[in-house]
């Protein structure tokens, strides 16, 4: 130890040098970070003075598939200035409590506010945001929306500066004058007589509370979007936080949450209303409302004016007549099932109506009846079953959970039509016949093949019955355009896309939409074979006759067209959804809140006028087209009686019939059983019954599902029993 500190005494100008290096090194790193953050975070940085003078915006436009405008959003940015001392004190406390409770209290960050949204955001899986109202003002007023660390540390660093050049009051003043609260209006001035035509120091406090939760999400919570009703929970939200932090008393609020909002009609032109605010929803989620709704975006969508207008005329006009069937509203959608192109979607008679208006039915949860059966019968063709495989439509009941009644299915013509097969089954769309074919699929299958042709609402499958196949289950009409499509594409699913290209305001193209060549670039979900044979059957008009008449509005001259209709047991929902390989139609008609409809109005009569007249429309002056026969079907000869091949030389009634080629056939079983017979009938006897009866020898037979059937009888049940 002594020898080293003689060494260091004996060198006293290594020690030093070494030093002196190390404050060298030290000095250079620290101009190394000052110029990596000057070039990173400090290069062009706005100036916070900015603040005070920022109007700088640029309006979106949507147009149609032919360039023809269709909405200009923020074609003016409206903008008003109103001094603090004007805007009304529950304004800004309405603003404070629900962006930044602690405002006055903390500086340009809020470290309690972040802690608070990590843990929303993780433990309840809430999104909740930390940023404090200096922050979103920055972000808005001096920053571009995108979403990166860098961005991020400049807003931080000019909320410092901004906390330092101006007060609290005066921040909240810019920020109320400046933040966007949708469409052109920004401020609560502009937002004020934007959505209620008053200033803001008329406002009530309900008309406060949801001014206040607007600036978040504008396009999301907009009473002129496609889900008006998220508005009015954030503005509850709004009120419940006021009263949590002392700026209401329970009496204010309690008449504030029962105040009716009367909005404004919207003033700038707009075409096609229902499906611009649904593009500008889906553009949102992906960029964010600042880049959708100030980035001079231009919006070429899928839509086809000239197809959007008559379809809404049509929808408009027919509804009007059936105001005598207890029938408000409806609905339709048009696409090309090829591409997945949206060509038209009429959310309501009137987007403008008070009472109707705003719902856009083509994005609501609807019960789809019968119209959702092919899907079932798909899986039975899949499974091994054919569209000659025999079904016994009679009385039957199946077992329900504990405690509650029998299920015990009825067909909508109150009637038993003995032994049907799928093709005539599904053609007069039977319920019988499809709850025995749900029994021998499965729930379970039902719906793992629903969900991969495009219906996304049905999940679990304990949640449903045998009911599920006469439309049990929830669903909307762009999931069952979707659905069909894939009928429509030989088996091929293609999603629906309403957006052809995105350029920004420097005409740079963000997303282009390259439209599959043929549907077999789509994904696969269904066999071919089984496509073709379903969309067969939806196309025969001769075996739909029986229940619609040989000249329903299901038919339409000259066209090979395949359609189903579907009517839930309440009259509350009623559709029709028909095809061809380069269109595809959705019609439904009913009630926004889910009241019935008059019980005159079926498949035919409501839903199915308006479905015709848009479908004939599209196919005026065009060739028929019929789909391709797959390699793998083949025709032959079935008897009518429930044997599924005619055999040479056997006696029986045949019709012409698609099959699979390979796939051993699931046919009825005959036999000879002694049975019960009503001998007054000479009918089967009824479960229970037990005099004026006797035993016979019949010849039976037994379907797949194992019903039986006396086929030599000579009466078989042809009404529903009367309650």
């Amino acid at each position: 130890m002594a020898t080293h500190y003689k060494k260091i005494i004996k060198n006293p100008f290594l020690s030093l040098k070494k030093s002196l290096l190390f404050l060298l090194i030290l000095v250079l790193l620290g101009v190394i970070g000052i110029g990596l953050s000057y070039f990173f975070f400090f290069k062009d940085l706005p100036s916070p003075t900015r603040l005070k003078a920022n109007t700088g915006s640029y309006s979106s436009q949507f147009y149609d598939r032919k360039g023809r405008l269709l909405y200009t959003l923020y074609s003016d940015r409206n903008q008003t200035f109103t001094p603090l001392s004007k805007i009304p004190k529950n304004l800004q406390k309405a603003t404070i409590a629900i962006e930044d409770r602690d405002f006055y209290r903390h500086g340009a960050v809020d470290l309690k506010g972040i802690t608070r949204a990590a843990y929303s955001t993780m433990v309840h899986k809430q999104l909740q945001g930390g940023s404090t109202l200096t922050q979103q003002l920055i972000k808005n007023a001096l920053l571009t929306p995108e979403r990166t660390v860098t961005r991020k540390i400049k807003e931080i660093l000019l909320s410092f500066i901004a906390e330092i050049m101006y007060s609290k009051d005066q921040i909240l003043e810019m920020y109320l004058n400046q933040v966007p609260y949708g469409g052109t209006a920004y401020g609560v001035e502009a937002a004020a007589q934007t959505y209620f035509g008053k200033h803001a120091d008329g406002l009530t406090l309900a008309e406060m509370s949801y001014l206040a939760g607007l600036p978040e999400a504008p396009s999301t919570f907009s009473p002129y979007g496609s889900r008006p009703d998220l508005g009015k929970k954030r503005q509850e939200v709004v009120l419940q936080k006021m009263y949590e932090q002392g700026y209401i008393k329970k009496n204010e609020l309690d008449k504030a949450l029962k105040q009716q909002l009367t909005f404004q009609k919207i003033t700038n032109p707009i075409k096609a209303p229902h499906f611009v605010f649904y593009v500008k929803d889906l553009l949102v989620k992906k960029y964010g409302s600042e880049m959708v709704e100030r980035g001079g975006l231009k919006i070429y969508t899928s839509l086809d004016l000239d197809v959007q207008n008559q379809a809404q005329e049509t929808v408009t006009t027919e509804i009007a007549d059936l105001k005598d069937y207890k029938v408000g509203n409806g609905g339709a959608v048009v696409t090309d099932p090829a591409t997945g192109e949206i060509l038209a979607m009429i959310g309501s008679t009137d987007y403008f109506d008070e009472k109707h208006g705003n719902v856009n039915i083509a994005l609501s949860l609807l019960q789809p009846g019968s119209s959702i059966k092919p899907i079932n019968y798909a899986v039975g063709l899949v499974k091994g079953y054919s569209a000659a495989t025999p079904f016994v439509d009679q009385p039957v009941c199946f077992p329900s959970p504990a405690g509650q009644a029998k299920y015990c299915p009825k067909n909508y013509d109150g009637r038993f039509h003995g032994i049907v097969q799928m093709r005539e089954a599904l053609a007069n769309s039977y319920n019988i016949p499809a709850v025995q074919m749900l029994k021998l699929n499965t729930i379970q299958s039902m719906i793992a093949t629903a969900s991969a042709m495009g219906i996304t609402t049905l999940k679990d499958s304990s949640n449903y019955g045998l009911s599920l196949t006469l439309g049990g289950g929830e669903v909307t009409m762009l999931d069952m355009a979707t659905a069909f499509g894939v009928f429509a594409n030989q088996g091929y699913r293609i999603d629906l896309h309403p957006i052809l290209r995105i350029t920004d305001r420097n005409n740079k193209i963000l997303e282009e939409y390259k439209a599959p060549l043929s549907p077999i670039f789509g994904k696969r979900v269904l066999p071919s074979e089984v496509a073709f044979i379903i969309s067969d059957i939806l196309s025969d008009n001769r075996a739909r006759t029986p229940a619609f008449g040989s000249n329903s509005e299901l038919k339409i001259d000259k066209q090979h067209v395949s359609v189903k209709t579907g009517t839930t047991n309440d009259y509350r929902d009623n559709w029709t959804i028909g095809y061809t390989p380069s269109y595809l139609v959705a019609v439904w008609v009913g009630n926004n809140d889910h009241t019935p409809m008059s019980g005159i109005v079926s498949g035919v009569t409501g839903a199915a006028p308006i479905w015709h007249k848009i479908m004939a429309n599209l196919l005026k002056d065009k060739k028929p087209e019929i789909p391709q026969k797959p390699p793998n079907v083949e025709g032959k000869y079935v008897c009518t009686t429930g044997q599924s091949i005619a055999k040479d030389g056997e006696k029986c009634a045949t019709r012409f019939e698609y099959m699979i080629k390979g796939i051993p056939l699931k046919s009825g079983t005959f036999v000879k059983e002694k049975v019960w017979i009503d001998k007054t009938t000479n009918a089967l006897a009824k479960e229970g019954q037990t005099d004026n009866v006797e035993q016979r020898e019949e010849n039976m037979m037994i379907d797949p599902a194992g019903s039986k059937y006396c086929v030599s009888c000579a009466v078989a049940p042809t009404e529903a029993p009367k309650h």
